[in-house]
């Protein structure tokens, strides 16, 4: 066996005695395919598991094993039928059988118990039988096809988990069923995914990788293995060429960070202490080290580019169990401690990679400001107040990403005020159609289209005990490095052509103070973009359609109202409410549209201006006993003066345009 030595199996069988919970759990999480007769597609049926959401609700459908032409939507009941709901149905099952077959081997090596033998022998076998004479398929926009699924990646995590259930059970099996499986299956498998792995950086990419590796190790194979780990876009190259410098992958999406993690520590899970493992390069530490600098108030990651809801969550015990195990690093035994609070049931990581975690652990959620610069992701906290803001000035980052540089999310109070509304399953309508485009995050959008992939830059970044301040810009006249990895065309550089928008945001103890300054030589609509967590209490203007094309045609009870100078706004966020002064000379357009899950809605304030050189002023008030009672903006050609009025006392910021001059900032209690 590869996972183990006898040494170690000897002493997991020990231990299962004094947690025979792991036995249960393992038993409970693998119960569809232990109580049911074995049920292998016997032929290329299954698509892709993230068609089995809801249309309308942009939510997983309830999948049942005794349906498989009938999916539930958890919401309101309705039922689907057909495609591409029943291939989903049987990408699922595939993944389950899969799951199993790893599971169950490891039951059958801890227990001894026949049953989980026999089942593992008799879904390798049955696939065996049929896999080679699956047909290629897919369709699924730039993803390599599948076999026995619809695309290269769910090949290769069903093809890791066939390895290891095979390596579990390859001792009691007969030469003539090791042969069928390894040929049918294993290396039929791995010739598959070789011959489908795609010349880019991508997690994809690297989850073929791990596979291919571990069929390697498994079938004791030094070309597999090779492949896998030192050829061109190998997982060699992926660590070299995929992170920026802090140790984010260059997909720019957290989730897709652990994801592509995820895959890298698969493989060295059995690759450790051999000739092929980079657990000792700089690479994983860093990787693991620095989401947990971008945690929020409430313990989640933000949800930016392609997040699905609920992946913002902190469960990687799979990751950290084996890291704390391997590296010691106190930080992902604090990461480990909130995470098993949490999800208190037995964990097979933690009884497979047992390492004792101290009494005592740093405090999880950074109290600390963050600038990372390479990575471009900027995020203040004010922990006392359980506030934080995210600024994102990332490079593009491909298929994943999002077109919305310069976006911000903010946190007040622990609560979301500002979020990033991430994504929901790819094969739902409202991926492509709401949640992707720049349209629906805190940014600018042109005409309601999306922003093409740019490079922004930090003109000055300013940090002290006074204030925080951060001057970025991205400027659509410059072309981008190219990135290497392949991604849709999403986007209208048209009408971007020649824009620039420049961010500039000041950090108060109560306040932020939010400058937004276009260039929009073409006089194309540029529409200022935020979305609330929270009910818009004072709406004013005249009802009206927002938009006639793009993502926010959903939005409902839109009313327009005319910005001049300065005015506030408010909003009823919990636990306090949010006050929101603007000034500008714009349209004001207020209304609500979807939120993620699309069961709840989002209040949209949008400001939109067809000027020259459109220039935005918003101030988030912070302090509910002493609120700004007026707010007055003097532009001038050198730059701006705003002045904020908290009753007597009152605020002057004076900001230049000058790229290299801080704000200077004056506090009176006199009238001026």
């Amino acid at each position: 066996m590869k996972q183990f030595t006898t040494q170690q199996l000897i002493l997991l069988q020990q231990r299962v005695s004094a947690q025979p919970e792991i036995i249960e759990q393992l038993i409970a999480d693998n119960s569809v395919v232990l109580n049911n007769p074995v049920l292998v597609p016997e032929t290329a049926r299954a698509t892709w598991n993230l068609y089995y959401f809801c249309p309308e609700h942009g939510v997983r459908l309830v999948w049942d094993r005794n349906s498989p032409t009938a999916h539930c939507c958890p919401v309101d009941g309705q039922q689907f039928s057909g495609e591409p709901f029943d291939g989903a149905w049987w990408r699922e099952l595939n993944g389950l059988n899969a799951k199993a077959c790893h599971q169950l081997g490891l039951l059958w090596q801890l227990t001894g118990e026949q049953v989980y033998l026999d089942k593992v022998r008799e879904l390798l076998l049955r696939y065996a039988e049929f896999y080679p004479d699956y047909e290629i398929h897919g369709g699924i926009p730039y993803n390599g096809p599948g076999k026995m699924n619809a695309q290269t990646l769910c090949e290769a995590n069903c093809m890791l988990d066939f390895a290891l259930g095979y390596d579990c059970i390859a001792e009691a099996l007969t030469v003539e069923q090791r042969n069928t499986i390894t040929t049918r299956l294993l290396r039929e498998g791995a010739q598959f995914l070789m011959a489908h792995r795609t010349a880019q950086l991508h997690n994809h990419e690297v989850k073929i990788g791990s596979s291919v590796g571990v069929l390697g190790l498994v079938l004791e194979d030094d070309a597999l293995v090779e492949f896998a780990v030192n050829q061109p876009y190998g997982l060699r190259y992926q660590l070299e060429q995929g992170l920026f410098d802090e140790g984010l992958w260059f997909e720019g999406s957290i989730h897709y960070h652990f994801y592509a993690l995820q895959g890298f520590l698969a493989f060295e899970k059995l690759a450790i202490g051999t000739r092929w493992s980079l657990l000792d390069k700089p690479y994983y530490k860093k990787m693991l080290s620095f989401p947990l600098t971008l945690l929020m108030p409430d313990g989640t990651f933000p949800r930016i580019n392609d997040c699905i809801y609920g992946q913002e969550k902190l469960d990687h015990s799979h990751l950290y169990q084996f890291a704390w195990h391997y590296y010691r690093d106190e930080q992902y035994a604090a990461a480990l401690k909130v995470i098993n609070a949490q999800h208190p049931q037995p964990n097979l990581d933690a009884f497979l990679y047992t390492t004792p975690l101290p009494e005592t652990v740093p405090e999880l959620i950074p109290v600390c400001h963050l600038h990372a610069p390479d990575c471009g992701l900027t995020l203040w906290r004010n922990a006392e107040k359980q506030r934080a803001l995210l600024i994102k000035h990332t490079p593009f980052g491909g298929e994943h990403d999002h077109y919305d540089r310069l976006n911000i999310l903010l946190f007040n109070d622990g609560q979301e005020i500002l979020p990033d509304l991430g994504t929901t399953g790819y094969g739902a309508p409202m991926h492509y159609a709401y949640y992707k485009n720049s349209a629906t995050h805190n940014t600018i959008t042109v005409n309601q289209t999306n922003q093409p992939p740019a490079l922004p830059v930090v003109h000055q970044y300013h940090a002290s005990e006074a204030f925080c301040w951060l001057d970025t810009e991205v400027d659509w006249r410059q072309t981008p490095p190219e990135l290497d990895s392949h991604t849709r065309v999403q986007w209208d550089s048209e009408a971007w052509r020649d824009v620039r928008f420049r961010r500039r945001l000041l950090w108060l103890d109560n306040a932020l103070i939010d400058i937004s300054s276009v260039q929009n030589p073409h006089c194309q609509q540029v529409d200022w973009t935020l979305h609330l967590q929270g009910k818009a209490l004072d709406v004013e203007g005249e009802p009206g359609q927002f938009s006639a094309h793009g993502p926010l045609t959903m939005m409902n009870d839109a009313h327009c109202a005319s910005l001049t100078s300065s005015q506030p706004r408010h909003f009823a966020t919990h636990p306090n409410g949010q006050a929101l002064w603007l000034y500008g000379q714009a349209e004001l357009w207020q209304g609500n549209a979807p939120d993620n899950p699309a069961i709840g809605e989002l209040s949209y304030l949008v400001l939109r201006s067809h000027d020259l050189q459109p220039e935005f002023v918003s101030v988030w008030d912070f302090d509910n006993q002493q609120p700004i009672t007026d707010m007055q903006v003097t532009p001038d050609n050198g730059g701006m003066r705003i002045l904020l009025k908290r009753g007597e006392e009152v605020l002057v910021v004076d900001v230049t345009n000058d790229f290299t001059a801080l704000p200077r900032l004056q506090h009176s209690h006199l009238p001026l």
